[in-house]
């Protein structure tokens, strides 16, 4: 008479359950049930094996009952080794995961201290994405088109650095966004608001008496002086030649109005050629460019205050921007030796550093930023660019950054430069952008533990551009 057995299964896989096969130990693909089908820059968590999450960069699958397939990097987190003991680079067969838990992903993604949080990863508000401050040190990338919150979001990145580390930063601000970074937000945390208060935050405008924005013409390089004059060395020779003279004598003056009188007292034609230069330039005009008796920007920036403010909108001229511009970046440059850390903030970068500027002022401004993005990262000169069209931007600079924040972006063009100049952001993360929330921002580089898609914190000093509203009835 027959008994009733228990009949025990062979072993193999379990059904239902995504599968995970890796070949070299570092990266992965996993397959599963479309009811199990991950997105882009999710965590998986692998069975057995703590300390190591699956970070997934690409899926494939369309919803139908042949399920997904998933690709990405395993990544070790805590020090760990894994429970299992598994060697480094052993392959995986088979290993069974599951959706990782918010609180492991914020081990990964966090640090202790919630000053560093940039903000919480989109679609996880538990989970904060943390800032690694030491990983600044690096050329950083700022993007995202209009209405993105791209300049909200920029302000949340320099108060964090003025919050958590003693990095000084110099801000050039075309659009006086930033003019109020010295300023408590109505809705502020009262204590980060108190710390920010304590910092050294220098706010130079134009029109501003107590702390003019203005530059010395004298103290210009030669190359400078002839690009605000708009002097070839060559086709020009004999005006640049007299340019030269003047300032390489016994002349020596603070007073703008005292230059032409000075070069036709000389009774030389090429010098009364440079004054009628001058003259139908009307650069001597420029009264709110020129230091005069004042103490010009590039004395302030050199004793580092915790961040610097220049507010290039308040000019008239986009030839005033780019002299003051100019000087600032040249005389740092000067100074490169000394090694003095400091975070150059360029906002609407396209305007300082396109392809293709349309004169010697533009042409010299973006050569030194070129420069500085080749070479300045071993003085301690490092860059972040703000822009709106990274297409616009001058693709050596690009080329040169090593962190990367994109915010919504509708243009392909933009997505495919972006793709190809940031090799090491998942593709699968960059194609979210153009269905980005505003204030929603994928970072990545080494000043974010992981690429991540973060929405952004909320700001504790107030931002200074604002929308002009639509006139209602």
């Amino acid at each position: 008479m027959a008994t009733n057995v228990d009949v025990v299964p062979p072993p193999g896989p379990r059904p239902g359950l995504t599968r995970l096969e890796s070949v070299d130990g570092r990266s992965f693909v996993a397959r599963g049930p479309s009811n199990e089908q991950p997105v882009p820059g999710d965590y998986l968590e692998p069975e057995g094996e703590g300390g190591v999450l699956a970070f997934v960069e690409e899926v494939t699958g369309d919803g139908s009952a042949a399920g997904f397939s998933a690709s990405g990097t395993l990544v070790q987190f805590g020090g760990g080794s894994g429970a299992s003991g598994r060697p480094a680079g052993a392959p995986w067969h088979d290993v069974a995961v599951r959706p990782t838990r918010p609180d492991t992903v914020q081990h990964l993604l966090s640090a202790a201290d919630p000053e560093l949080h940039l903000g919480h990863l989109a679609g996880q508000d538990s989970v904060g994405v943390a800032l690694v401050p030491n990983r600044l040190n690096r050329h950083t990338f700022w993007c995202g088109q209009s209405g993105s919150g791209k300049t909200y979001a920029l302000g949340v990145l320099l108060e964090r650095i003025l919050l958590t580390t003693r990095l000084p930063i110099v801000v050039f601000d075309p659009n006086s966004d930033f003019v109020r970074l010295h300023e408590r937000a109505v809705e502020a945390n009262a204590l980060q608001a108190g710390a920010l208060g304590g910092r050294d935050v220098v706010i130079l405008r134009p029109d501003d008496e107590q702390t003019p924005l203005r530059v010395r013409f004298t103290t210009l390089t030669s190359r400078a002086k002839a690009a605000v004059l708009r002097l070839d060395p060559i086709v020009d020779r004999a005006e640049y030649n007299a340019l030269l003279r003047l300032f390489s004598g016994d002349f020596d003056t603070v007073d703008a109005g005292q230059i032409l009188p000075y070069l036709r007292s000389l009774g030389d034609p090429d010098a009364e050629a440079l004054a009628q230069r001058i003259e139908n330039l009307g650069v001597i005009e420029w009264t709110r460019t020129w230091a005069l008796g004042a103490v010009p920007v590039t004395d302030v920036i050199a004793r580092r205050p915790a961040a610097t403010v220049l507010d290039l909108g308040g000019y008239e001229r986009p030839e005033e921007q780019l002299t003051v511009a100019l000087a600032v970046l040249d005389d740092l440059w000067a100074r490169r030796a000394e090694r003095r850390p400091l975070l150059i903030v360029v906002d609407e970068a396209h305007n300082l550093c396109p392809p293709e500027p349309e004169t010697p002022l533009g042409v010299a401004v973006r050569d030194r930023l070129i420069q500085i993005a080749a070479e300045g990262r071993k003085y301690g000169l490092w860059l972040l660019l703000s822009t709106q069209r990274p297409s616009k931007v001058h693709p050596g600079i690009v080329s040169q950054c090593d962190n990367l924040t994109l915010m919504r972006m509708n243009s392909r063009e933009d997505l495919e430069q972006l793709a190809s100049a940031f090799g090491f952001v998942p593709r699968g993360l960059l194609a979210q952008a153009a269905r980005f929330r505003q204030g929603e921002a994928l970072l990545a580089g080494g000043f974010v533990a992981m690429p991540s898609i973060v929405q952004m914190r909320t700001r504790v000093t107030p931002q200074g551009g604002t929308d002009v509203p639509v006139p209602m009835p």
